[in-house]
């Protein structure tokens, strides 16, 4: 040590690295919870089926603690509910009657 320094080596503090925060969201949490609704509100087959993807990824790489919280079987649930949701038309299709027909009766035709 130079005579200018007048740091002391037995006052040193080592550098610790904090602890991350654990966040309680995170990005797949929320896919898989909005997906479904989307995919029930839409009436898409496709982001169902993206739904379904996410929610089987999520429900396969939670660990114990979010396991703890919510499982990630109500994730495959809601996402293949809206799977069930999208494809309802091929089992109970809608009657005819049901379909609107324009906006009111026909006019009369001219003379």
């Amino acid at each position: 040590m130079s005579k200018r320094d007048m740091r002391r080596s037995d006052l040193v503090v080592p550098y610790l690295e904090p602890a991350v925060a654990k966040s309680d969201m995170d990005f797949a949490s929320t896919l898989g919870s909005t997906l479904p609704m989307a995919a029930i509100f839409l009436r898409s087959k496709m982001i169902g089926w993206v739904a379904v993807t996410f929610a089987i990824q999520t429900w396969l790489a939670e660990s114990p603690d979010k396991k703890a919280s919510t499982s990630g079987i109500y994730q495959v649930g809601m996402a293949f509910m809206s799977l069930g949701v999208s494809y309802m038309s091929l089992f109970l299709p809608p009657t005819p009657s049901a379909v609107p027909t324009g906006a009111g009766a026909a006019s009369p035709a001219p003379a």
